[in-house]
């Protein structure tokens, strides 16, 4: 698969994947984070994940507000996270497929644009 930038991701929608959809290998995967600052392989590459310390409780929930509506528009939904009040993690995956799909790395894309209040 061909590495996309951020940019490129971002413009992208999301398609419904209920299977038969191509699965990036863990080289593609890694190659492709290069162009999306914070996320990191997991679960031996079959996910992705992004942590962040918000300021407090409620701007890590308002932040999983804007990832709600972002995923629903998407109609691609991760993994929200919340722990010790205020360190919000979310990780993607395509469950379809077992591993990670392009639309993993565009909705990643996407909610790298979106506002959280860190923890300064």
């Amino acid at each position: 698969m061909q590495t996309q930038t951020i940019q490129e991701l971002s413009t992208k929608k999301c398609v419904p994947c209920e299977g038969g959809v191509a699965m990036y290998t863990m080289a593609e995967a890694q190659e492709q984070l290069e162009s999306l600052p914070g996320w990191q392989l997991t679960r031996n590459g079959q996910r992705i994940r992004r942590d962040w310390q918000g300021k407090n409780f409620t701007t890590g929930i308002d932040f999983f507000r804007q990832v709600a509506q972002l995923a629903e528009k998407e109609g691609h939904h991760p993994d929200l996270h919340l722990e010790n009040y205020r360190h919000v993690w979310i990780e993607l995956g395509t469950h379809a497929i077992g591993g990670l799909s392009e639309n993993d790395f565009i909705l990643a894309a996407k909610i790298n644009e979106l506002t959280v209040e860190v923890k300064k």
